[in-house]
């Protein structure tokens, strides 16, 4: 056999499988052995795992050794590419174990060769369909189908995909994080790929999210929140349900990830450099740009690396196409690039065809990049959170948003700060907005290794001071802003005075802010720091309650949401009422009732629950919740603080 070098067994480090393959792999195990399947899952953690040429191996035990021989694109995506030694293969438990254990690939990045995942009753055919972006008109195609998607139903084959989605999520919900194991994340999986060949390329994106976050999440993978989860599976059900009942909206098909498309010759202009550190290794910077027609691009190198790299990669260098870019110049300079590629969210793609010719940048005040900073916020942020649709590059903690703010004070590693109004009559130091709202402004990322809270807490050390600012909107909290650079506030005496090779911007993840560049201290501009903090509209709120209900039916299942009713009793409804929730009061309760609710067959015994009216019954309190909270937030960017 071929000399292989052993690692202990990183999920990492295992080729992604097509979600077809795994499931296939499940379906396809006798029924006895489901229930040992995620023991032997647990157990793959402390399995040596051979690295050989073309692939890997897992060793399962004696005369169990299973290979894995990705394809050309790294993923398995055929069943013949995983072989078990053992004689019981491919029906065996080592082998579905391991294709288990495997990260989930896209199939729009590693498309399949022949293997499609077996059909149940009721599911669908065998159709492929193709659909068009969207947008916010209403159009997009279904070429599956044979039909343009406007007002029109699904069709028969698209609505039998979702109703598999809907019952598939439907029981991972009922189930609950520790229950949802290998065999419904493998009913999951089996319901995207149905979903794909139907054309529902939404449905099937949050049903490969929902079996990652899950994965996640019972791994106790670092980075993995509760609350995320909880949003991908309500997308899921949201779409599914929908769908299934035959809704026409086209925005629940959703778009089909596209690869890089031609898009002519741009001129992007650099904005800032953002670190990236991602919860599953990777680690890289990404430079933002706008380009001259106003749209918001960015251009990456991210890679296995975690946070050490993201920070070796202040002044990376990434080939595009002929040309070497350096992302600390390009975040302060220009491109004009022929032979562009464009991904659907904006990357700049690194092709061989590409031309790029470095120019001169300018400074946040003028040209394209002068348009961040001409709206007031409070306009901004109503305009991104009515954006619904979540592959919208426009909603709600994506874009950037620039604006004019003096510091306040500061609540731990949070800067507080005031928007400052329009000019007026030519005056320098601009006061802040009468009666606007006290800003957070909160690290993107705190890692040690990055700068952005010591550059936050130097900022906060001078109330009074007029900075400018660039980040994103934080969707989930009030009145918060996660600031990716500042600058100073132009015509502003009381304002940053920064190195002139930096060309008036400071990247707060990798850009060091020293005290002589904070202008000098003058009783005339300094202001009283603020120490008293208006309450968070969303935190201090009685929906904490709610927020509670719904992430225990994630975690823990129906059985905890209806032990957890039991005990709390009228301590649920009381004070959402008491506060004004009345609504919010009244689907907490029906989720709770409903999830101790279990009727009785003909001969007067308990029967199960029905999965589908718990599942509407969370839905409703899910989606209520999370339109009470936007609100709220929206208000916070317009009320006093």
């Amino acid at each position: 056999m071929t000399e292989r070098t052993l690692t202990a067994v990183d999920t990492d480090r295992l080729p992604p499988v097509l979600p077809g393959v795994a499931a296939a792999a499940v379906a396809a195990l006798p029924p006895r052995l489901h229930k040992r399947l995620d023991a032997t899952v647990d157990r793959l953690t402390g399995v040596p795992v051979g690295r050989v040429d073309g692939g890997v191996t897992v060793d399962c035990g004696p005369e169990a050794l299973v290979s894995l021989t990705p394809g050309p694109t790294g993923a398995i995506t055929d069943p013949d590419q995983v072989r078990c030694s053992c004689l019981l293969s491919p029906r065996c438990l080592h082998r579905t174990a391991v294709l288990v254990a495997c990260p989930v690939a896209d199939p729009a990045t590693h498309p399949a060769s022949t293997t499609a995942a077996p059909a149940k009753p009721g599911g669908t055919g065998a159709a492929s369909g193709r659909t068009r972006k969207a947008g916010r008109t209403g159009k997009s195609a279904d070429a599956g189908a044979g039909r343009t998607t406007g007002d029109t139903a699904p069709t028969k084959a698209q609505r039998a995909a979702a109703d598999a989605l809907w019952r598939a999520a439907a029981a991972v919900l009922a189930a609950g994080v520790p229950a949802a194991g290998a065999v419904l994340q493998a009913e999951l999986l089996r319901a995207a790929h149905s979903a794909r060949l139907a054309g529902l390329p939404r449905a099937e994106s949050a049903a490969l999210r929902t079996v990652r976050g899950l994965r996640g999440h019972r791994g106790r993978q670092t980075g993995h929140r509760l609350a995320d989860l909880v949003e991908v599976l309500h997308d899921l059900l949201y779409v599914a349900g929908r769908l299934a009942a035959g809704d026409p909206d086209p925005a629940l098909v959703g778009i089909l990830r596209r690869s890089y498309q031609p898009d002519g010759t741009l001129e992007v202009y650099g904005v800032c450099r953002e670190p990236v550190i991602s919860a599953t290794g990777y680690g890289g910077v990404v430079t933002h740009l706008v380009a001259a027609d106003g749209r918001q691009l960015s251009f990456g190198d991210v890679k296995p690396g975690g946070p050490d790299r993201a920070k070796d990669c202040a002044r990376a260098v990434t080939e595009m196409g002929s040309v070497a870019v350096n992302h600390a110049v390009l975040a302060r300079g220009g491109l004009r690039i022929t032979g562009t590629t464009v991904s659907p969210d904006g990357r700049l793609g690194a092709g061989k065809g590409v031309r790029a010719t470095p120019f001169p940048g300018t400074d946040w005040s003028t040209g394209p990049l002068a348009a961040l900073f001409a709206r007031p916020l409070a306009e901004v942020v109503s305009a991104q959170l009515a954006v619904d649709d979540p592959e919208d590059p426009a909603r709600a903690g994506v874009a950037l948003v620039g604006c004019d703010l003096m510091v306040v004070g500061a609540v731990g590693d949070q800067v507080l700060a005031r928007e400052l109004a329009p000019a007026v009559d030519g005056a320098a130091d601009r006061a802040p907005v009468p009666d606007g709202p006290l800003i957070r402004l909160v690290p993107v990322n705190a890692h040690p290794v990055l700068a952005h809270v010591t550059n936050l807490r130097r900022l906060a050390s001078w109330p009074g001071l007029r900075i400018r600012v660039v980040g994103r909107l934080d969707p989930d909290r009030a009145s918060t802003l996660r600031p990716l650079a500042v600058g100073p506030v132009p015509g502003a005496a009381a304002t940053l005075r920064l190195p002139a090779d930096w060309q008036g911007r400071a990247d707060l993840g990798y850009d060091q802010i020293q005290g002589g560049h904070l202008p000098p201290r003058d009783p005339a501009t300094m202001t009283e720091p603020v120490l008293a903090v208006n309450a968070d509209a969303v935190a201090e709120s009685p929906l904490w309650r709610v927020r509670r209900l719904v992430e225990l039916a994630v975690s823990g299942g129906r059985r905890a949401v209806g032990e957890a009713a039991r005990g709390e009793g009228a301590g649920l409804a009381g004070p959402l009422r008491r506060a004004g929730f009345t609504t919010a009061a009244a689907v907490a309760t029906a989720l709770a009732d409903e999830s101790d609710r279990r009727g009785r067959d003909a001969f007067g015994r308990l029967a199960d629950p029905d999965p589908d009216r718990y599942a509407w019954a969370w839905l409703a309190v899910t989606a209520h919740l999370a339109a009470t909270e936007r609100e709220l937030i929206r208000s916070s960017w317009t009320s006093a603080g």
